[in-house]
């Protein structure tokens, strides 16, 4: 018996981003994720989505801040659905508060966009 996809499976993609580099943290329906660092290129992520997750359905989100909104054009120009959201926005647990890593920060921005927290601001 053959099984058919009906719905177009999502990835979530939180980043922290900085002016040298880029935490990346990437999440589905399925799985919670993978985080990992690469080059503050929009292209150069573009290319890893098609290589890991080339059905997707892509949602990105990342915090307002001193890089502008060149990467969220680049996105949006992929198709992709993006999201610049105000730092002070981002739900926040226990540990959390007090524990603040780039890493961390891409998960929660993930976790967050994966939940529906996130409202973007306007760009």
């Amino acid at each position: 018996m053959k099984t058919e996809q009906t719905a177009q499976p999502k990835l979530y993609i939180g980043i922290d981003i900085h002016k040298r580099s880029w935490k990346i943290h990437c999440a589905t329906d399925l799985f919670s994720g993978k985080s990992f660092t690469m080059p503050p290129k929009p292209e150069g992520l573009k290319v890893y989505v098609e290589q890991h997750f080339s059905d997707y359905e892509v949602t990105i989100a990342y915090e307002a801040g001193c890089c502008g909104y060149y990467a969220h054009r680049s996105f949006e120009s992929y198709g992709w659905s993006s999201l610049v959201v105000n730092p002070a926005d981002i739900h926040r647990k226990g540990k959390e508060r007090f524990t603040k890593t780039d890493k961390i920060d891409a998960q929660l921005i993930a976790r967050e966009l994966k939940d529906g927290r996130l409202d973007s601001i306007h760009v």
